[in-house]
This record gives C-alpha cells, structure tokens and sequence, in this order.
C-alpha cells in the first residue's frame, strides 16, 4: 500500500522541532508498503496536493502532535489545524485517514470525532503498522489494542512491547529543512515515565513505567544523526534522568562511541551523583532544561513533585559548575498556591546565577490527571466541559493577574526572566539567528 504520513506542526516556538515520532511510525510498516513523509514545515498545501496527485496514497497518516501550546499568556489551539487538513484532504483524496500522536493520545475519542478521520491511534505509534496489515489484508483492525474508530470507547492500550525502530531518512527534504534551521535533530532514549507529577498527561501517552533503550543503540543513533549534519541533538524525553543510572551510562555511551554533536535535554532538578553533570558535560551535554516548576515546598509537594526547593539549588549548581548553560521552567497558579508561596519562588531564584526562568501562569487541564479530579472536586470544571478547548488551573488563593504583577515587577530589566515561551517575538529572534549560522535552542544568549 501507499503511504502518506504528514506532520501537520509549523509552530516554531521556541524553535523548529524535528517529527520524532513519525520517523517510529515510518518504520513500523513493512518493506513491501511504500511510506512517504510530508512534513509541513517544509510542504505547502500546493506541493503536498501535488504529492496527493502523483502518490496517490491509499492510507494517510496525520501526526497530531500537540492540542494546544498550553500557555494561557499566549495561546494557539491546534485541533481547528488539524481538522481543516481532514477537510481538505478529503476533497482531493479516497485516502484512509489516521490520526495519532501523543496530542491525540490525551483525548482519543473527542480528536477522532472532531476531526472526521477513520481511524486513530492511541499510545505509541508502532501500532500503526498493525493497522496497515490489518488494512491491506482486508481485515478489521478495530481489535487492534489502541485502534480507535468512530463512536467506539477509548480503552488506554498497554505500553508497546513490540518491536522498536527508527527509520530516519538522511536524505529526506524535511531531515534537511531542520539541520539548515538551527541544526537541531532529535533522540529518544528510553520511553514512560515514572513520575506522579499532578498536571502531566506523558504517563497516560507513554505509560508509567520506564522501557529503556540500549545505550549503545542510543549513541549509535546519536552517530547517525551526526553523519546526517546534524550540528545539535536533543533528548526527547519526559526526563532524561528520571532514570539516572540509565541516563549516566547513555552519556558514556555517546563519549566512548566518538559522538562530538553539543546536545540537551529535560531534566527533573531531583538529589544527583556529586559528579552527574560532569559526566553530561563530558559527553556532550550543553543544555540542562529544568523541570522545576516552583521553588516552595509547599507547591513542590502540591505537584507531586520527587524533589525540594533544596534540591533544585544544589541540581542547579551542580550544572552550573560542570559549565553548563541552565534553564527552568516554573509553572505558578496550582492548587495552593498563594502570593506567599509566589514571592516565596521568586525569592529562591534570586539565588541561582547565569540561568533563565520561563514562568508559564496556570496549569492546563487534562483528563486522566490528578489535577483534572482536583478541579472537579472544586468545580472548575464539569463533566461536561469542552477539553480540547485549553482550559487552565489557577488556584482560589491566588488570581492571574496577581501572579503575573509579583512576576513581572520583579523581572523589570532582566532579559533572562521570560513570560511564557516569549511569543512571536522571540521565535523572530531565534529564526534569525539560526539564519545567521547559531544552533541548539539559543535561550543561553539571554543567562544573567
């Protein structure tokens, strides 16, 4: 069969992100399918209808990454995207059409059905190729676990214990338009997340245990990319030491393989090895990106957060002693928060030197989290509320525009305090800068 795979994201705030996930998705077909990827970051609707004319594909699938950005400051909705493209694509195409991605994951049954598409896929895409067997044989792949169709109930597939592999294709059009753009190419080493953290919908996407990659397989991939011109990777996981041990032995991996590429990645700011971040130095490692949320025990704990404030400063210098560039992303307005717990943050951070801090007002709600229970138990929400329009958490005790006065005062003249992901502005600055020959994520320019 002929297949379509199409990324439909053309958001490049904070900066282009290369299609993970389609490049699993690719090779979980079969050689005897045809798979062709059009990725719209580098395809406009009159190239890909040309594509729909010359491949005359017989399966699409539609990559449906991200809902929303989940910053109330400055939001952008998705899902009205992805449904012109169903609509659209209908009038040129016979084509089945399927939609996944860890976006769709969140909420199966509400993106099916809003949508349009035939079918979805929910969890981890190599599922994809099962469907296609099914399709291509002519049989029903509604009993495919994690297959959605019209008017059928979502029940959450187990994680993927199949075959896992990456298809990158070095030569591909949209493999370049990255490597051209800020050189920044992505790697994934291990899947789930171990986490209990109150807003986040990644163990519901990739399950709650960890499925580790080998770490030799991990930097072999990591060579691969380099060879491709690469110039950057980044780690795409929930957090990259969320398994230290695993995490340590991928950085030795990397070094030992002869992977020169800089690279970042998300970390939890949690108790470390004194030597941890050496290490990360050492392979590579250029860009630590803290999750951390807040900087009050008493929001830390709120969050289900497997760390203190203590700790975020000790993970902090610790980074910052190997010489690496260090960022956190702090997320105010959760169940308990108060001006008192704000200045108490605020204050924390006048402690940390040479960083920058994206602050991100209110906590998005989704379902399946325990903060979606927390804002039906204190009626913020009903069973009958639209999630797929973003709805945000912000606590009693606290309101939005306080939040974002304590924060802003305090910012005045600091280039490295940052309101959310800083808009169309700063993805101006960040593209001009790729242009220019920078590469990676480029927030260090802005460290004080």
């Amino acid at each position: 069969m002929r297949i379509l795979l199409i990324s439909p994201n053309t958001l490049s705030v904070p900066y282009p992100v290369y299609p993970l996930g389609l490049d699993y998705v690719a090779a979980s077909v079969a050689e005897d399918h045809e798979v062709r990827i059009a990725d719209m970051q580098t395809v406009d609707r009159a190239m890909l209808a040309g594509i729909l004319q010359d491949f005359a594909p017989e399966i699409i699938g539609i990559s449906c990454r991200n809902i929303d950005n989940t910053d109330a400051g400055d939001p952008l909705y998705f899902v009205i995207g992805y449904q012109e493209l169903v609509a659209w694509l209908r009038e040129r195409s016979g084509a089945v059409i399927v939609c996944g991605g860890s976006g769709f994951t969140i909420m199966p049954v509400q993106v099916l059905a809003m949508l349009g598409a035939d079918y979805g896929i929910i969890g981890e895409g190599e599922r994809f190729g099962l469907l296609v067997e099914a399709l291509s044989g002519h049989r029903n792949p509604e009993k495919i676990p994690g297959v959605l169709v019209a008017g059928s109930s979502a029940l959450p597939p187990p994680p993927w214990q199949g075959k896992v592999a990456r298809q990158f294709l070095r030569d591909a059009e949209h493999a370049e338009f990255y490597v051209q753009n800020g050189g920044m190419l992505n790697l994934q080493s291990k899947r789930g997340c171990s986490f209990r953290c109150i807003y986040c919908p990644y163990p519901r996407i990739e399950g709650k245990t960890h499925r580790l990659i080998a770490p030799d397989a991990v930097a072999q991939t990591a060579l691969t990319l380099q060879e491709a011109g690469a110039k950057y990777f980044f780690i795409t996981d929930s957090a990259f030491n969320s398994d230290i041990e695993h995490s340590l032995a991928v950085a030795r991996s990397l070094r030992s393989a002869g992977v020169t590429l800089p690279w970042g990645a998300f970390f939890a700011p949690i108790k470390l090895p004194p030597e941890y971040f050496k290490v990360m130095a050492a392979a590579g490692c250029r860009h630590v990106e803290f999750g951390t949320e807040s900087l009050s025990d008493v929001m830390l704990n709120s969050y289900r957060k497997p760390f203190l404030a203590q700790d975020v400063l000790n993970a902090h210098r610790q980074a910052r002693e190997a010489g690496l560039h260090v960022a956190h992303y702090l997320l105010l307005g959760g169940p308990g928060e108060s001006v008192t717990t704000v200045v108490e943050s605020l204050d924390t951070i006048e402690q940390m030197d040479k960083a920058v801090f994206f602050f991100f007002i209110g906590i998005r709600i989704y379902p399946g989290t325990a903060l979606y229970d927390i804002a039906m138990a204190e009626g913020k929400i009903n069973r009958r509320s639209d999630l797929l329009q973003p709805v945000f958490y912000v606590s009693d005790g606290i309101d939005r525009e306080t939040i974002e006065t304590l924060v802003t005062q305090r910012a005045k003249g600091r280039g490295n305090w940052v309101l959310g992901s800083g808009g169309a502005e700063t993805a101006e600055v960040v593209s001009t800068m790729h242009r220019r020959g920078h590469i990676g994520p480029l927030w260090e320019f802005l460290a004080r």
